[in-house]
């Protein structure tokens, strides 16, 4: 096998079960290393939008009318079927208009997609002391909440 020649999902996949046996083995504890990166990369390139470079504050991203979005992503496994996203900071300086949210499979497809408006996740979100930031979790109320919508249709193209 040649890895130059698999796409960026076969190269995640590949990463996956290199991360499980190296948790077998102890070597490692957790599995989502190149998770967020990906999950800029996906939305951006199917949706078109524009990453925003890696030092901005704030938002991960832009569409063409200039709205900002967070790109958060989790990929709940057997050992921690988490949904919780990671921490979204500095929320009352409205830094951004959505988060994005993007829910992985234990492979790195896409399970599931949420937009949600930056005014509802303080509704849903918990502030942690310890992170000095907010803590949201994609499961229950807010994913029947009128505001929060889905993304459908993702189909990952070779990268």
């Amino acid at each position: 096998m040649k890895i130059d020649s698999l796409s960026a999902l076969e190269l995640l996949q590949l990463q996956a079960e290199s991360v499980e046996e190296l948790r077998r083995r102890n070597v490692v504890r957790t599995s989502n290393a190149p998770l967020g990166d990906y999950a800029e990369w996906l939305v951006t390139t199917t949706l078109g939008w524009q990453l925003a470079d890696n030092s901005q504050k704030g938002f991960d991203a832009t569409d063409l009318e200039g709205t900002r979005y967070q790109i958060k992503a989790r990929r709940p496994t057997r050992r921690n079927p988490s949904r919780q996203l990671s921490a979204i900071r500095k929320l009352d300086q409205h830094l951004f208009d959505f988060v994005i949210a993007v829910i992985f499979r234990e492979d790195f497809s896409v399970a599931e997609i949420w937009k949600v408006p930056h005014s509802t996740i303080a509704d849903y979100a918990r502030f942690s002391e310890h992170s000095y930031a907010h803590l949201l979790h994609m499961k229950g109320a807010i994913l029947q909440d009128p505001s929060v919508t889905t993304i459908n249709g993702f189909k990952v193209s070779p990268a």
